[in-house]
């Protein structure tokens, strides 16, 4: 039984991004002491085919909390401030922007499957009618 195995789980958050999985899990000490692990998992395919997990984890402690807290919010607002600029790729906004297109891609799709068949039924009425019959409908 490893070292870590004794280690009791006290909470864990996993959170889905894309192709990873980030697990927050809070744990304890045999001596009650808290602290987190930190696991990003992504899974990966060997040469056959076979499904397998590729993890990376970090154990942050109690007392580093506050640092890491700090670091991390400090990262983000540089982060924030960078893609202000214009100057980064947007991958969050790439990716609305391609759902969007997704999404009015299909109702284009019923849209102009819609205005066709309208199209037609107009054609068949414009071909047995004479122009002074058309309404504004019509059009």
């Amino acid at each position: 039984m490893s070292e870590h195995s004794n280690r009791e789980e006290i909470f864990s958050k996993p959170v889905r991004a894309g192709k990873r999985t980030y697990f927050f899990d809070v744990k304890a000490t045999r001596g009650r002491d808290l602290y987190m692990t930190i696991t990003e998992s992504k899974r990966r395919f060997d040469d056959d085919g076979n499904v397998h997990y590729q993890k990376h984890k970090i154990f942050l402690y109690r007392e580093d909390f506050q640092n890491f807290e700090e670091g991390f919010v400090a990262a983000v607002d540089k982060i924030d401030e960078l893609m202000a600029t214009g100057e980064y790729r947007d991958p969050i906004a790439e990716r609305e922007a391609k759902n969007a297109n997704s999404d009015s891609t299909e109702s284009t799709v019923d849209h102009d499957s819609s205005v066709s068949d309208e199209s037609e039924t107009s054609t068949e009425k414009s071909s047995h009618e004479s122009s002074d019959d058309i309404s504004f409908d019509d059009l």
